[in-house]
């Protein structure tokens, strides 16, 4: 088992996560894995995210599931935050550019597709 060191943030934030499901196929996996590395995925889509006011983003995978976590400053609006990400430069072909490897509808946007999941449990005081 490994663990992922957590980035420190100098206020509270907030955390957002959601879930995809992948086409069950382990070619169409390696090439989803692949286009998200460091070196393939999209400068635009690194910067957009940003520039919505994102302050972390981690994707985690097991079989065809996908797991994300957002981390936004507390203020942070989320829908306003899609809509607004939803229109920079190349989102839209970001989007379908990864629709072929996604169970989601063709032409459907990053907020349409991913999940937003319930937090059912907590360890914090």
């Amino acid at each position: 088992m490994k663990g992922y060191r957590v980035k420190q943030y100098n206020e509270p934030v907030k955390r957002y996560c959601q879930t995809l499901e992948l086409r069950d196929n382990p070619e169409l996996i390696a090439e989803y894995r692949r286009r998200h590395s460091c070196e393939e995925a999209w400068p635009e889509i690194r910067q957009g995210i940003r520039e919505v006011g994102i302050l972390e983003m981690e994707i985690y995978i097991l079989g065809t599931k996908l797991f994300m976590i957002v981390e936004t400053p507390l203020d942070f609006d989320w829908d306003e935050a899609m809509a607004k990400l939803a229109t920079l430069p190349r989102q839209q072909e970001w989007e379908d550019y990864m629709s072929v490897f996604q169970q989601a509808e063709p032409g459907a946007s990053s907020a349409e597709k991913w999940q937003p999941m319930e937090r059912m449990f907590h360890l914090y005081e």
